[in-house]
């Protein structure tokens, strides 16, 4: 089966999901900026749920391009990511109108987790597709210690987020972001070396 009915399905539902989360943000009634500092919370959530958007996007394309087909693991593993990533706008909402409240905190870190958890199952269901042994993607993940660190930062930041102090949640939450900014160079690399 081919990727390309796959890839723009995501993309079209990548694109669908920001739009929803740009169109959360209100305009406030006020022309003064100091009715703009009432909607920082939501617009700083925005903002973070971009970044993590496009972080997702981008992982994603070059996951894909490690792929020559795929088959009905695959897209149901796709689809399961797209779920969770199309419950962010709702989570980024939530968080943001209540000034990053524990509970809206914790659950927008369980959003992240199962998204991060989602995209690993993908990334599995690829390589066996093409094989441990000849597949792109297993040589370019190795032992996916940026991703444990991720699904660690998710799991310890939830709890912290509810029963210590939300703000130590956000700062786990958001260290996977500076990690993951740059689309992943391994599968980048193995791709280069492939074509040589």
């Amino acid at each position: 089966m081919n990727k390309n009915r796959l890839e723009a399905f995501s993309d079209g539902v990548i694109a669908i999901i920001i739009t929803i989360m740009v169109l959360e943000l209100k305009v406030p009634h006020e022309p003064e900026f100091s009715a703009l500092v009432e909607k920082l919370p939501t617009f700083l959530s925005y903002v973070v749920s971009f970044i993590y958007v496009g972080i997702y996007w981008n992982n994603h394309h070059h996951l894909l391009h490690t792929s020559k087909r795929v088959n009905g693991a695959i897209l149901w593993a796709n689809l399961h990511l797209l779920f969770w990533l199309s419950l962010l706008p709702f989570a980024t909402g939530w968080m943001g109108e209540n000034h990053f409240a524990p509970a809206t905190t914790a659950f927008y870190g369980i959003i992240l987790l199962f998204a991060a958890l989602a995209f690993n199952i993908l990334q599995i269901k690829i390589i066996k597709e093409h094989g441990k042994e000849e597949s792109t993607l297993a040589k370019a993940v190795g032992s996916g210690i940026k991703e444990k660190i991720s699904l660690s930062c998710y799991f310890v930041g939830i709890p912290l987020s509810y029963f210590v102090n939300q703000w130590f949640g956000i700062a786990l939450f958001v260290l996977p972001a500076f990690m993951w900014f740059i689309p992943d160079r391994r599968i980048e690399r193995e791709i280069m070396k492939e074509d040589e």
